[in-house]
């Protein structure tokens, strides 16, 4: 006779077994088992189940008074406990506790419903909640920047390629640049969001539901903004978790190029930064060290997060249609990489928000260095000299000035006009980088004044974000 399937909730029962003459060695528990981090998707499996028993009510599968029973009895359920429990996953886990609490009647809330689909919503529900949580700390990141832009707002630096000194920019200008970037980051976890906030419930393990659930009705209840288009899909899908570590990962990237740069500025060479003590960390043998550790750990922990992204992607390359085990493997890459930002994000708000900048040395660095190169060359062919000649020609002051060690603020109008009479007087003022700034008046030029206009717009658009 065979083996009779048991009824009995125990720690280690499983949502399928009759198939089975004997359970799963310990070794394959050990290794397929999840709870150890899929336990923080416990809200939203039972969120999900409460909102599935209403719907197996509204079919006629189970009675009001029954969703009404199994919905209490899975409020009740100890999230806390799942920590030390030995079942097999978060879903197994909550089915027994609600065994335990409701009885047989638990036994029906699977009816129609397959694991593939209730992990695609359960990540989903959370994902959404992080992403909503991550869009907030971009935001404090964002007016953090605003911030410090608008504490020095006539300072001048210069900007670099090739880790060259090139130009003189507005130290606003500069930090405009990364709200930009930040400001992408924001466009790209919203639309991220749009395609998570898709109810799959009701995809059934691939082939759809053999039951009349009410979908868009689940949908309404659970904050969705629209149902799951194809069941075969629901179960292979993880575009969703791709695109946001990929929306991290750009994000961390972003997080990495600020720390390096402010690792640099606040470094003796540069001296242009003074970070906060409280996020910087001492030399445990030399007295003298103030290390900027909260901006290369987030330099460094970008490197997790874009793993997490290769991670998935080397996962998904190969499957078949449609669920298959490895896709068990996304959850602790997501968990990490979604972990990882939000706390790169709080860290860099502090470090901004904590920051001071020593004006006084960047504005020497540029006057001492040949940053003035370009407009003067733009100077001149405004003149009426051809461009290309126009930079050859300021190419030669540049050269003769390096060869004889003179700063740009070493000429004079006469000397300027004696070294060639295509230079005028007047060019000489473009010796100081102010100068030459006031002529970049284009938007998103570094101009004092469209400067100025571009960081009133930044405000109103991070406004409109909250």
């Amino acid at each position: 006779m065979a083996d009779q399937p048991t009824n009995e909730s125990k720690p280690g029962m499983k949502l399928w077994g009759g198939r089975f003459k004997s359970g799963p060695s310990p070794v394959f528990e050990r290794f397929s088992g999840s709870l150890h981090f899929d336990r923080r998707l416990i809200d939203a499996d039972i969120l999900g189940s409460k909102a599935y028993a209403r719907a197996l009510a509204g079919a006629g599968i189970l009675a009001p008074a029954e969703a009404d029973q199994i919905c209490a009895a899975l409020d009740s359920i100890d999230r806390e406990a799942a920590a030390a429990a030995s079942d097999e996953d978060v879903h197994t886990y909550v089915i027994r506790c609600l065994k335990d609490k409701a009885g047989a009647l638990a036994d029906k809330i699977h009816t129609g419903r397959s694991r593939n689909e209730q992990v695609s919503l359960d990540t989903r529900l959370w994902l959404r909640s992080e992403i909503d949580e991550t869009l907030a700390l971009l935001r404090g990141v964002l007016a953090a920047l605003l911030g410090l832009a608008a504490r020095y707002p006539d300072a001048i630096i210069p900007g670099y390629t090739h880790v060259r000194r090139a130009q003189a920019v507005l130290w606003p200008h500069y930090l405009l640049a990364y709200f930009e970037m930040f400001m992408r980051d924001h466009e790209r976890l919203t639309q991220t969001r749009a395609r998570v906030n898709v109810m799959p419930l009701g995809s059934g393990a691939l082939a759809g539901s053999g039951f009349p659930v009410d979908r868009d009705a689940l949908a309404a209840e659970l904050g969705f903004e629209s149902i799951t288009r194809n069941s075969m899909d629901v179960s292979a899908d993880r575009d969703f978790v791709l695109d946001f570590l990929s929306a991290a990962s750009i994000a961390m990237i972003h997080l990495s190029r600020l720390a390096e740069d402010w690792i640099l500025y606040s470094s003796e060479e540069y001296d242009w930064l003074e970070l906060g003590d409280g996020v910087t960390s001492g030399s445990s043998l030399m007295p003298q060290k103030k290390n900027p550790d909260s901006m290369e750990l987030v330099r460094g922990k970008s490197g997790r997060v874009v793993g997490a992204l290769t991670s998935l992607l080397v996962l998904m390359k190969g499957l078949p249609m449609t669920y298959n085990r490895d896709m068990q493997e996304d959850k602790e890459p997501l968990f990490d990489a979604a972990s990882t930002l939000a706390q790169s994000l709080e860290m860099v708000r502090e470090v901004l928000e904590t920051t001071s900048l020593k004006p006084d040395r960047p504005r020497r660095a540029a006057a001492e260095s040949w940053v003035v190169a370009t407009d003067l060359a733009e100077a001149l062919a405004r003149s009426g000299v051809p461009f290309h000649q126009a930079h050859q020609l300021a190419g030669k002051l540049v050269l003769e000035s390096v060869q004889n060690e003179i700063p740009p603020s070493g000429w004079t109008p006469e000397a300027l006009v004696a070294f060639d009479p295509r230079f005028n007087p007047e060019m000489a003022a473009l010796m100081d980088p102010a100068e030459g700034m006031k002529t970049r008046r284009a938007p998103g030029g570094t101009a004092p004044d469209t400067v100025a206009a571009a960081l009133t717009e930044a405000r109103t658009r991070l406004e409109k974000l909250s």
